[in-house]
């Protein structure tokens, strides 16, 4: 098992000031240009060889072996609807992983300190989501102050056949931008992002309120069992009416 805390690459063009020259009376300002942005990297903590060649292969087997009866074609986040403008994947909520429970809750405090969070009351909700050729989901957030505020934390497990039969699906999580100056608000197209590849019993963890997005897959057999398997949840606060 190996964990990474890993964060974006800093904006192309930062300039550094150390071993600068001392400015003078008239220019002691910095001058800042019309796009500029300050870029905040988001913080994801990554695992490899989560659950070790024995337990991620069974699981992958029995993730096969359950077929594609139970998928519903998934929905968006706020109104329940199916649309493939935004997300287009297959999803089973009544899937089952307890030893992958067992194993996010055995590094659960690490991960609390590497994020700088605190799960104590939550429990997990997941289900199982099957990307296959054309699928992805848009830019978007698990949790808002209108939107499942009750999410602390956003897991995604990843299952596949190896060799991979499938390309493309990487976890794109987008940085924080910011404009530093008065000429209005940062456009989408100027945000900066790092991509994580889907790659077999790798996991990541990061904050629901971070912006993400599922890369465009292309699986060109198109079969079930050659999908882009992941097992998606959150940890979740549990108010006093139990819900």
């Amino acid at each position: 098992m190996t964990m990474q805390n890993t964060e974006s690459k800093p904006a192309i063009g930062a300039q550094n000031a150390i071993g600068a020259r001392k400015p003078d009376a008239a220019a002691d300002r910095s001058p800042v240009g019309k796009d500029a942005l300050w870029r905040l990297p988001v913080t994801v903590c990554r695992i490899t060889d989560f659950l070790g060649p024995a337990a991620s292969g069974a699981l992958l087997e029995r993730v096969v072996s359950l077929g594609d009866a139970a998928l519903r074609p998934s929905t968006v986040r706020v109104t329940r609807d199916v649309d493939t403008r935004i997300r287009r994947s297959r999803t089973d909520h009544g899937f089952g992983a307890e030893e992958l429970l067992a194993a996010i809750e055995a590094v659960r405090e690490v991960v609390e300190l590497t994020l700088g969070l605190d799960c104590a009351g939550t429990e997990p909700r997941y289900g199982l989501n099957v990307h296959n050729d054309g699928d992805y989901y848009g830019p978007h957030q698990d949790s808002t102050h209108d939107f499942a505020p009750d999410r602390v934390l956003t897991f995604v497990y990843y299952l596949h056949h190896a060799p991979r039969r499938f390309e493309g699906g990487d976890l794109r999580v987008y940085d924080i931008s910011l404009p530093v100056t008065s000429e209005g608000t940062a456009t989408w197209e100027g945000r900066t992002w790092r991509d994580y590849e889907p790659e077999h019993d790798s996991i990541v963890f990061f904050r629901p309120t971070a912006w993400h997005e599922v890369r465009p897959v292309t699986c060109p057999t198109g079969r079930y069992e050659d999908s882009r398997f992941a097992v998606n949840g959150w940890m979740t606060r549990v108010s006093e009416n139990g819900s």
